[in-house]
């Protein structure tokens, strides 16, 4: 019977196996599946510009210091940073549960006509890891680190990226507010052209009333600009953890020469991107804890050494080993062991749907963005060519003006549109910019400070 005890022991020993392995599903590996049928794309430009990080687009000395100090002084990163540090004490502990526990205790006593008695033991308590429960555990902490990483390192891209934005956008302000100062300039000169046609009898009161209402309409936008531009330096400085008051940095009124990141990256895959590399470090932890929370159904195996001694004169003195062995194994628990397995085999399986739409999210980034390239790089083509035929009208117009030959209203309608036009030129390159840095985002350029 004995023999027979121990097989039948041995066979539900392995079933416990076979029941942890069978029911971790192989995410990791279907995850890797759908990053290969990922698309990948070639880009169409001949010449080949070496850009290895998003700073490499702009590539402007004075933004990549600023990108630089931000690196030490956004709140936001410093709470990653936090959480990455926090991730290292957990794993700390984990790796702890492999280590044997040695323990010490010494007490003392003393009773009236009588000599002090010692007490002390020296423990030594190790779980023996038969399943690798606790490797399992171990390296589940570690990918966790992994994952943290990758995140602190999205979140360094990110910022830099905003950053690069925020520097973008205040050279838009800066324009845009050049353009309704020469506005304004031209409308004043209507004004006074107008106001000197009436005195003389060939104007009219209304062509008057409508350039002075152009006019203020054009200082209510300026004002409007105006603020709109100290605002963004604001956003700007609260990215680079400063105060509004602690603006230490100048922009141009000119957008810089942004490289496309495609040209120098010819075939292009989401490998390089941190958040799809976190959500997969995040499948692997889960795939860890899941193994270990099967093999906590399986039997476990302790071992305690201890020296212990009791004297009332000098401490161990005549000490006493012992060791104890002990083995046990979860009988019943009212299935809590059991439900603990399936959350985290089910929590698996949402690391995987969650590595699942992280992927479709990047691969739909970056169709939109080389989608958008190529529109906007349409659109800004037809706005040049109508800036310049809008300035050429505007050229003609005033001229004709001048010679009475169209009145005011065909004038200021004709400078609105060149004027308008300009606006939106220059709306439509920052668009392209931006959109440039979004598809470096997207295909995985990122900093290295």
């Amino acid at each position: 019977m004995v023999p027979y005890r121990r097989n039948l022991l041995a066979l539900a020993i392995f079933g416990l196996i076979g029941c942890s392995s069978s029911s971790d599903k192989n995410f990791q590996a279907l995850a890797k599946k759908s990053l290969e049928q990922q698309i990948s794309w070639k880009s169409e430009q001949v010449e080949a510009v070496e850009v290895v990080e998003l700073t490499d687009l702009m590539n402007i000395p004075a933004l990549n210091l600023l990108i630089e100090q931000s690196m030490a002084t956004n709140p936001s990163l410093q709470q990653t940073v936090m959480a990455l540090k926090i991730a290292y004490a957990d794993s700390i502990a984990t790796n702890s549960d492999s280590i044997p526990e040695l323990t010490a205790n010494l007490s003392g006593d003393k009773e009236e006509s009588s000599n002090a008695s010692y007490d002390a033991d020296l423990t030594v308590s190790w779980e023996l890891d038969l399943w690798n429960a606790i490797g399992n555990s171990t390296s589940a902490a570690n990918k966790d680190i992994a994952s943290n990483i990758a995140s602190l390192q999205s979140t360094k891209d990110t910022l830099a990226a905003n950053i690069m934005r925020a520097w973008l956008q205040i050279s838009l302000d800066k324009q845009l507010l050049d353009i309704e100062v020469k506005r304004l300039a031209v409308l004043e000169n209507n004004e006074s052209l107008i106001l000197e046609k009436y005195r003389s009898g060939l104007g009219e009161l209304e062509d008057l009333d409508t350039a002075k209402a152009d006019s203020a309409s054009t200082r209510s936008t300026l004002a409007e600009y105006t603020e709109t531009l100290a605002q963004n330096k604001r956003s700007l400085t609260l990215l680079l953890g400063q105060l509004g008051s602690e603006q230490s940095f100048s922009v141009s009124d000119q957008f810089p020469q942004v490289l496309t990141p495609l040209v120098s990256l010819p075939n292009q895959d989401l490998s390089r991107r941190p958040d799809l590399q976190s959500a997969f470090f995040n499948l692997e932890a889960e795939g860890f804890r899941t193994k270990a929370a099967y093999k906590a159904l399986l039997p476990s195996i302790s071992l305690e050494v201890a020296l212990t001694s009791s004297s009332s004169a000098d401490l161990l003195t005549s000490p006493l080993w012992s060791i104890l062995g002990q083995l046990s194994a979860p009988l019943f628990d009212g299935g809590y062991l059991r439900s603990q397995a399936e959350i985290a085999q089910l929590t698996a399986e949402n690391a995987y749907w969650i590595y699942q739409e992280t992927l479709l999210t990047a691969v739909n980034e970056v169709e939109n963005a080389l989608g958008q390239e190529k529109s906007l790089a349409l659109q800004q083509q037809h706005l040049t060519d109508a800036l310049s035929s809008a300035l050429r009208s505007f050229v003609n117009y005033q001229a004709k003006f001048r010679e009475g030959l169209v009145d005011i209203a065909d004038l200021i309608s004709v400078q609105t549109t060149s004027f308008d036009v300009e606006a939106e030129l220059i709306q439509v390159k920052y668009n392209r910019l931006t959109n440039r840095i979004d598809l470096g985002l997207a295909l995985g350029l990122g900093v290295s400070l």
